[in-house]
């Protein structure tokens, strides 16, 4: 009896686009996210079984456009794949969901920010959904939400530990690119900032 398996029926990530065809309205959703992983390439240079997104297009049904998050973290997966770089992240191929996914938001509340929210928490179930506002005047720059019961908590505090990863997340005010300014970087459990590249060049000279 032939044996029918709808999983060969979706398209594979070379048959997908590779990102949003929005584009980002703000410098620092390139630079933040790619700050990050920079950072983790430093701190986790040993380590094989994570992968971190930066404007690449998550798809998690074959009939809905992909989600586009500023950057997303996934732990326990192989950092590259057979031909080398992902062209997009294929939840029916990878198995595995990420960890943490992050926006930066040029705006104090843009539209788009309970609807990603919700999206994030009850269509996909990611763990971690971090918020950057830098633009707000009054409310927390950074939010900080974990998924608990179905439903994001806020978690307060600067740096935030993030056991499941095994980081932490906060803001810091350095400079990075020549331009100093205040940016999210990755804390031990300590709350103790890991270096940027350059200042791990600066060391090591």
């Amino acid at each position: 009896m032939l044996k029918y398996n709808p999983l060969h029926c979706l398209p594979s990530s070379e048959e997908l686009p590779e990102s949003g065809n929005t584009p980002v309205d703000n410098e620092l959703q390139d630079l933040i996210p790619g700050l990050l992983k920079a950072i983790l390439l430093l701190i986790w240079s040993q380590r094989w079984h994570w992968f971190f997104g930066v404007d690449m297009g998550i798809y998690h049904d074959s009939n809905k456009p992909a989600i586009v998050p500023d950057g997303f973290l996934s732990i326990g997966l192989h950092r590259f794949i057979d031909e080398g770089l992902r062209p997009s992240y294929v939840l029916w191929e990878e198995n595995k969901l990420p960890i943490l996914v992050l926006e930066v938001f040029s705006q104090p509340y843009p539209v788009e920010y309970s609807t990603r929210k919700d999206l994030y928490a009850h269509d996909l179930g990611i763990l971690y959904y971090v918020v950057y506002a830098p633009q707000r005047k009054r409310q927390e720059l950074l939010e900080v939400y974990k998924l608990v019961n179905g439903e994001y908590v806020l978690i307060s505090g600067n740096p935030v530990w993030l056991p499941e990863i095994g980081l932490g997340i906060g803001r810091e005010i350095g400079t990075y690119q020549g331009i100093t300014r205040e940016r999210l970087s990755w804390f031990d459990e300590e709350g103790k900032r890991f270096f940027r590249p350059q200042e791990r060049i600066q060391e090591s000279e």
